[in-house]
């Protein structure tokens, strides 16, 4: 019953299969390579216009590199108050931006509140030069609570942003996730919306190692090539990572894992709101689940073979907390069975 984090979970058989099936043989180094080209491609049918991958390793380098992209002297970022590029990229996104600032904004579980952004870049007049200057905006798809921005709550953001002058970045670690939950494409949950540049993972959802950088407009990749580079993300050996993406994408096999993952978070969802001494903290959008119950209650589930963590509880939802409760994580995976969802059941009834 190991709901601990989709990061534990290991690679598809299907992209494993294709990092084997590509290991032998020479090919063309440093993103040249025909595998490459092709995936390349692939990502313009999948966001049905032309656009420019960079593949990176990691996704707190796709987020810090796109902001880099985006970076002003004097450069302020606005996300949301307990984004991920905030609380748990270690200072990444500051350190490979040459010093930008991340400024958090307010909103109601994780989404950050556009009518806050707006008033946030107002606080930086362009004739004020000690404030330092807008340089983008950036939002989290799925967000780190499980919740999900609306198409019209991106379109909303996007408008201010091109309004200020500035680009939006889409962290889309769990873009798979969203995308499905929505019911939406690639296209109408970015570009279509106003996103300028994604960080598109496929790590949480299946792949070994494989996220993506995604300018949206190829005319504005600017120097995303030299950043890459100097922040030793431009991988020798890349086909290794589009092979994992050509598996990824092939028979929608990346929509059928994310689908099942939060197909898995809405059971366990069920579970845990049928049981007593355990009540969910919100509806879950997509593959993460949080929960609260004594401490009490959370080792004896742990005890019997459980993993899932506490968790920070948003700002905006603290006032709800009863006292003697605490906050937990429960995330759902592409490898997550439902064998694991009826024995946690079972140990909620007992």
């Amino acid at each position: 019953m190991n709901f601990a984090s989709d990061n534990w979970a290991g690679a598809h058989p299907q992209i494993a299969e294709a990092l084997t099936n590509n290991a032998g043989g020479y090919a063309s180094a440093y993103g040249t390579g025909d595998l490459d080209k092709q995936v390349e491609r692939i990502f313009c049918d999948v966001f049905e216009r032309e656009v420019s991958v960079f593949f990176v390793g990691t996704g707190t380098a796709a987020n810090s590199l796109s902001l880099a992209w985006a970076a002003r002297p004097g450069g302020v970022a606005f996300c949301h108050t307990e984004a991920h590029a905030i609380e748990d990229e270690g200072g990444a996104p500051e350190y490979l931006t040459g010093g930008a600032r991340l400024k958090g904004v307010a909103g109601r579980l994780g989404c950050m509140d556009p009518n806050a952004l707006d008033a946030a870049i107002h606080e930086h007049p362009a004739e004020f030069v000690h404030a330092g200057q807008p340089m983008a905006a950036s939002i989290t798809q799925a967000t780190e609570i499980g919740t999900l921005y609306s198409l019209d709550d991106i379109e909303k953001i996007a408008g201010i942003c091109r309004k200020a002058g500035i680009p939006l970045h889409l962290d889309g670690a769990r873009f798979a996730n969203a995308l499905v939950a929505l019911d939406t494409t690639p296209a109408e949950m970015t570009w279509k919306r106003g996103v300028d540049i994604v960080s598109f993972g496929g790590t949480k959802n299946g792949c070994w190692c494989a996220e993506a950088i995604v300018v949206l407009d190829p005319a504005k990749v600017g120097q995303m090539h030299f950043l890459r580079k100097r922040a030793a993300q431009l991988f020798s050996k890349s086909r290794f990572i589009a092979a994992q993406f050509e598996a990824y994408f092939r028979d929608d096999l990346w929509l059928n894992t994310a689908r099942h993952a939060n197909a898995m978070a809405s059971e366990l969802a069920s579970a845990i709101d049928s049981a007593e001494g355990i009540r969910l903290a919100w509806q879950p959008q997509a593959n993460e689940v949080f929960a609260l119950m004594s401490a009490e209650k959370a080792e004896s589930l742990q005890a019997a073979g459980a993993r899932f963590y506490p968790w920070k509880p948003p700002l905006s939802f603290a006032s709800e907390i009863s006292e003697g409760d605490i906050l937990h994580r429960f995330v759902t995976s592409f490898a997550t069975e439902p064998s694991e969802i009826s024995r946690f059941a079972d140990l909620l009834q007992g």
